[in-house]
């Protein structure tokens, strides 16, 4: 299982989204810092979740990254993070 798999799977454990996409991005930091060959070490999510009502972004991108420490100890050095609540969706379109 793939970096971006694990990710996506403990953030639907952790949220239960609506709406998830998480992106490797990492061949766009080729040469950079924390670059690896075969990639898998930087990250743009996007979730939606109603976990997220009542908390600030700040708070909810604390809780992203939580729900995954271990990943950002070891594996991956960027994340990049959107979270939005459903009703938040609406304003985007």
């Amino acid at each position: 299982m793939g970096a971006a798999d694990i990710i996506a799977q403990k953030l639907s454990t952790a949220f239960t989204p609506a709406e998830l996409s998480v992106d490797d991005e990492s061949a766009r930091h080729a040469g950079h810092a924390g670059s690896r060959p075969g990639g898998e070490t930087h990250f743009n999510v996007r979730i939606v979740a109603s976990a997220f009502e009542g908390l600030s972004r700040v708070e909810r991108q604390r809780r992203v990254y939580d729900a995954l420490a271990e990943e950002l100890k070891t594996h991956i050095h960027a994340l990049s993070v959107t979270a939005l609540t459903p009703a938040e969706t609406w304003n985007e379109r």
